[in-house]
């Protein structure tokens, strides 16, 4: 990065210390009141009332509960920024002062406990510094500066919500878009790549039908229990047998459900499932096993009925534009410690980030922040135990908020820097 834009950076960040204590107890807001995707109301209000208070051109209900604000500088780039905002149906466990315990209604009308087990409070949060920082130091800077509030990035819906709402006919088209993702890892550490950065992502229902009877006369019945049993076991070998080993490939079972009471043998079997791949040829691989297996393992049950194999949801892999990614990771550098900032392996996460930079035909560039306890982390390391470090979606993630804001906000807000220098 070149020193001019090194010094408007600088500038940006000036008021920095300034701020934290706001966005601090925003976060900490956030946190306690989640919202479940497409039912963020309170979070994007709070977003949007922010922005309008900074001096931005606000647009509300893109999407449904999308939130887009603009800020025009003067001639230069435009530079968008994205957050997501929604939270996931999950108990909260972190035993923090602050932690939610807010009930939402699930897509199947049953109450459920709504937690920000994903970090998504936090990247708002991150954002809604940067739109502070970037309207209190307009000296520092020129151009456009975009910042889109996302809902439903954890059902895979949000983003093209939005742009099925007209996000890009109704919005100036960004030179670059930014987005970034807090993860697992010393608190305040970047994690970047070029390419591919996280997985694409299928997930899907199947319901297979047997025939009832009482538990007692088993031979009366074709049981859906053992039919969906065993389509989990035999699901497992398409990772271990028909995929190489130098092609990744995950294939999880979620959910499992069949029946009510112990001795009454059910007629149908629910199996929720979820597949991550890197590769194109690889998921249409694996998606037809999944195919192949489970209606096989019905015939050889003799179910009655033909397996029903419903799409839920699907994530197209996030690839990191070359050019933008180098742009991005010089100007990390150029402020951070060097060891701070480093390149990372794709990860089997999957995100809909990367629909924007496709619908706009735009470079894009997402990467990560750790969040955990630098001291916990490296204990951790030394141990060979960071994966009982509680990963996001479970009950006890909880970024550390010191360092975890400071680095996201000055990541964020450097990168946007290296379009928007004067």
């Amino acid at each position: 990065m070149d020193g001019m834009t090194k010094l408007s950076s600088l500038g940006v960040l000036e008021d920095l210390s300034n701020v934290l204590p706001d966005l601090e107890s925003i976060y900490k807001d956030l946190h306690s009141h989640p919202e479940l995707s497409m039912e963020e109301h309170r979070t994007a209000g709070i977003a949007a009332e922010h922005l309008r208070s900074a001096g931005y051109e606000v647009t509300e209900g893109v999407g449904k509960t999308g939130v887009v604000g603009v800020l025009r500088n003067g001639a230069g780039p435009t530079v968008m920024l994205r957050a997501d905002m929604d939270a996931l149906p999950v108990r909260e466990e972190t035993g923090l002062a602050y932690a939610s315990k807010e009930t939402g209604t699930g897509r199947d009308g049953k109450t459920v406990p709504v937690m920000h087990a994903c970090g998504h409070d936090m990247h708002v949060t991150w954002l809604l510094g940067v739109a502070t920082l970037f309207a209190k130091a307009r000296a520092a800077w020129r151009g456009t500066l975009m910042t889109v509030f996302q809902p439903a990035e954890e059902t895979g819906e949000g983003a093209r919500a939005m742009l099925e709402d007209g996000l890009v006919r109704r919005f100036p088209k960004p030179d670059v878009i930014l987005g970034q993702h807090v993860m697992v890892g010393a608190a305040g550490a970047i994690r970047y790549r070029s390419g591919v950065v996280t997985s694409a992502g299928d997930s899907l229902q199947i319901r297979m039908f047997g025939r009832g009877a009482h538990g007692s006369m088993p031979q009366s019945s074709i049981d859906p229990v053992v039919m969906a049993a065993s389509t989990v076991l035999r699901l497992q070998t398409i990772v271990s047998r028909e995929v190489a080993p130098s092609d990744v490939v995950v294939v999880t079972v979620g959910s499992l459900q069949a029946g009510t009471k112990e001795n009454v043998i059910p007629d149908e079997a629910l199996i929720k499932l979820n597949v991550r791949t890197f590769d194109e040829g690889v998921r249409t691989r694996a998606l037809s096993a999944i195919e192949r297996i489970v209606n096989a393992e019905a015939e050889a049950s003799r179910s009655p009925r033909k397996p029903e194999i419903t799409p839920l949801d699907r994530y197209s892999a996030v690839k990191n534009d070359a050019e933008a990614t180098k742009r991005v990771a010089d100007a990390l550098r150029s402020h951070f410690a060097a060891d701070r900032v480093q390149e990372t392996e794709p990860t089997t996460a999957s995100e809909d980030f990367g629909s924007f930079g496709s619908d706009w035909h735009a470079p894009s560039v997402f990467w990560f922040v750790g969040g955990t306890d630098p001291e916990t982390y490296a204990k951790a390391k030394s141990a060979g135990t960071v994966a009982e470090i509680p990963t996001n979606h479970n009950p006890g993630f909880a970024p550390v908020i010191h360092p975890t804001l400071e680095a996201g906000v000055s990541a964020m807000a450097i990168a946007a820097c290296a379009w928007l220098a004067v």
